[in-house]
């Protein structure tokens, strides 16, 4: 087969799957000793971006993907590099809406600039009513910025209204005003307090050279940003690489067309994929890959389900809003990833009360030892425990894999 001049490349699925994992910093050594901001950086850098959600019954996500890769880290470094503590001069990281809300290099800021004029079309429905029949409020809510940033939504007087039956949130009006200017690209996140955002106006949340930069061109930032998701991928479909930002499919089809006629992807058909796959000619090509690590729902191994599927075999379904009564594996379930395969999963809980990191259910893979998946497991809740500084680890729940977790315990 050959695709716009370009030969292909045929790959077992198994040799596409550690490139999936050497792509996104899984096989590599953990440091010997105390990580640093260059190692932080350095995995923040090859993911991409850092996918944020306020859910905290474990830890917040985004400082799961880094432990994954480095193991325990000191939190507050992250925390500078994203200026949640030493503001936008120490900042080397900023939040956007990039794959859902994310922290994203400031250099990737402005390739989301098209998302940011497309904001009265795009935008989510309040946000869009607010801009069309509030334009006084946004004046308003941009007068209050430049005399009093940062702020909170609190801050702005406004009621919050009572939350209606299916809603996720119960904004008032002032807090959609200031989440349509975060998305239009005038608003951004100055930092972030108990998880609470405080706004501010983008010039003072982002240093001058980024303020200051040429827009590039939709055509060339899009480009850019899947340049960004192959490298994070090594090997990838084409939906997988326009998921990674979000693109439009319409765009995303077209960018990676272009890509592949520059010679920058290769096409690659991989044994058992259902789509064609798209390589990065330089991507790390590992014999075999040994990692062990428990994945955030949002970490971006596995952060697009088809993707999961396709590399692991592994059917994977955040429970969060699944009824109790009707989660199979639980409320904030982690995959385990041991070796080049996805093995089990647990659904984790940091009880700081009873000071314990609690194993809510433990399950395994179909066809994999239990005792040794229940020893790598203990030793990586062993750690995670540690860093999250709890006293220990509890099995407190069901699952087949509980049992001999709770041996390998102890």
């Amino acid at each position: 087969m050959v695709q716009c001049g370009v030969p292909s490349a045929d790959l077992s699925a198994a040799a596409a799957r550690r490139i999936a994992l050497a792509a996104q910093g899984f096989g590599l050594p953990r440091p010997a000793g105390p990580v640093t901001a260059r190692h932080i950086r350095k995995v923040v850098d090859t993911m991409g971006l850092l996918q944020l959600d306020s859910v905290n019954v474990l830890s917040r996500s985004h400082y799961l993907p880094v432990f994954a890769r480095l193991g325990p880290y000191p939190r507050g470094v992250l925390d500078r590099l994203t200026g949640h503590t030493a503001g936008r001069l120490q900042r080397e990281y900023v939040e956007y809406w990039a794959h859902e809300a994310s922290l994203i290099p400031l250099a990737t800021h402005p390739l989301l600039r098209w998302r940011m004029a497309r904001a009265r079309e795009e935008a989510w429905g309040g946000m869009q009513r607010i801009a069309r029949e509030q334009p006084q409020l946004l004046a308003e809510v941009r007068r209050m910025l430049a005399e009093r940033g940062p702020i909170r939504s609190t801050e702005l007087g406004v009621a919050r209204q009572p939350k209606k039956p299916g809603q996720m949130w119960n904004w008032h009006d002032g807090k959609i005003a200031l989440e349509y200017l975060f998305w239009a690209g005038e608003v951004g996140a100055a930092r972030r307090v108990n998880f609470e955002r405080h706004y501010d106006l983008i010039e003072r949340v982002l240093p001058p050279h980024i303020v200051n930069q040429p827009t590039p061109a939709r055509e060339d930032a899009q480009r850019e940003l899947v340049r960004i998701a192959a490298r994070a991928y090594g090997i990838a479909t084409e939906p997988d690489l326009g998921d990674y930002f979000r693109l439009p499919r319409t765009d995303s089809k077209l960018r990676v067309a272009e890509l592949v006629e520059a010679g920058e992807l290769l096409p690659v058909t991989v044994a058992g994929w259902d789509a064609p796959g798209y390589l990065l000619p330089d991507a790390r090509r590992p014999r075999r890959v040994q990692a062990r690590a428990l994945l955030s729902p949002f970490d971006p191994l596995i952060w697009f389900r088809d993707r999961a599927k396709r590399l692991f075999g592994f059917h994977y379904r955040i429970e969060i809003y699944t009824p109790a009564a009707q989660r199979v594996h639980g409320y904030y379930v982690l995959p385990f990833l041991l070796g080049e395969t996805l093995v089990g999963r647990v659904d984790l809980k940091a009880d700081r009360q009873a000071g314990e990191l609690r194993v809510q259910s433990a399950w395994a893979e179909p066809g994999v030892e239990h005792g040794e998946v229940a020893a790598e497991l203990a030793a990586e809740l062993a750690e995670l425990a540690g860093w999250l500084e709890l006293g220990g680890v509890r099995v407190a729940g069901p699952g087949d894999l509980a049992p001999a977790l709770a041996a390998a315990l102890g």
